[in-house]
């Protein structure tokens, strides 16, 4: 990992939003190109809006999101938090994403006062480590040579995070196989405060998830006859992690109907130990191929 990236650095740009009043917050969009703004940014910069309500000491266990319109990632975003409660031993907020004056993302996220209690965890898949994988603009430049279409470019041009596929043909291609799974952290170090790393692995959370309701069909959320898209997302955190040092990002999907998928990961450190899971349901439709 080098000592700094721009990439990163424009992440943290990104995710640092502008006061504008009481529980009112601005944020600016990072997605490159046309289209529209990246998921995983609006999951992020809204719990970071919600973070910025609640006392230090609450650590974020999860959170629940609706996808309502597609971002524009030419104008701002802004972010309304609802302070619904503040209990003694838990927080909630509620968060609502505007744009051109109408709601594009609604989010809860609850908070909780740090506590000892019982353990347990499922395990983590066996894969290849990270460093046993090629770099990863060797499948980067694979994607691109088979999908050369602007979501892919898009999606491949965003940058502060590095990821390796643990199969050498790789889900996004649409091979089917056994479930996707991948590394990835960010490029560069991060500040330690864990409230940034969450942020950051909200932003991660959202990148690769739904392919995994099209790999049993050898299908690819880039081919030019599905239209996918996120409908919802949710995120729990369940340790203290760092996303600057890999976490494998092993996903799988147990249904698919009515044109939508239904998709889980589990994030795991590399000694094994899991520190967040996550669930998406969205759009996955077969339409007339895009020219």
């Amino acid at each position: 990992m080098t000592a700094s990236s721009p990439d990163v650095a424009k992440l943290l740009d990104i995710l640092d939003l502008e006061p504008l009043e009481i529980n009112l917050f601005r944020g600016r969009s990072g997605t490159p190109g046309g289209g529209r703004v990246f998921g995983g940014q609006v999951i992020a910069q809204a719990l970071v809006a919600a973070r910025r309500t609640v006392e230090e000491a609450r650590v974020t266990h999860s959170l629940h999101g609706y996808f309502l319109l597609g971002g524009d990632p030419t104008v701002p975003i802004i972010y309304d938090v609802d302070r619904i409660r503040d209990g003694r031993s838990f927080t909630t907020r509620r968060v609502v994403a505007i744009q051109h004056g109408e709601a594009i993302f609604s989010m809860a996220v609850s908070f909780q006062k740090v506590e000892e209690g019982i353990f347990h965890q499922s395990t983590m898949p066996q894969v290849p480590a990270p460093e046993d994988l090629p770099d990863d603009s060797v499948w980067r430049d694979k994607l691109l040579s088979r999908f050369p279409s602007a979501s892919a470019r898009d999606w491949m041009a965003l940058r502060p995070l590095e990821v390796k596929p643990t199969s050498l043909d790789p889900a996004y291609l649409g091979a089917a196989g056994t479930p996707p799974s991948m590394w990835v952290r960010t490029r560069g170090p991060l500040p330690d405060d864990l409230p940034t790393h969450q942020a950051v692995l909200a932003y991660a959370s959202d990148l690769s998830l739904l392919q995994a309701s099209l790999l049993p069909h050898g299908r690819s959320v880039f081919d030019a006859d599905m239209q996918v898209a996120s409908l919802d997302h949710a995120l729990w955190f369940h340790r203290p992690f760092r996303a600057d040092e890999w976490l494998l990002y092993a996903q799988e999907s147990p249904a698919a109907f009515g044109a939508r998928g239904f998709c889980r990961g589990a994030l795991f450190t590399r000694d094994g130990t899991l520190v967040a899971s996550a669930a998406q349901e969205g759009l996955v439709r077969v339409v007339e191929p895009r020219s």
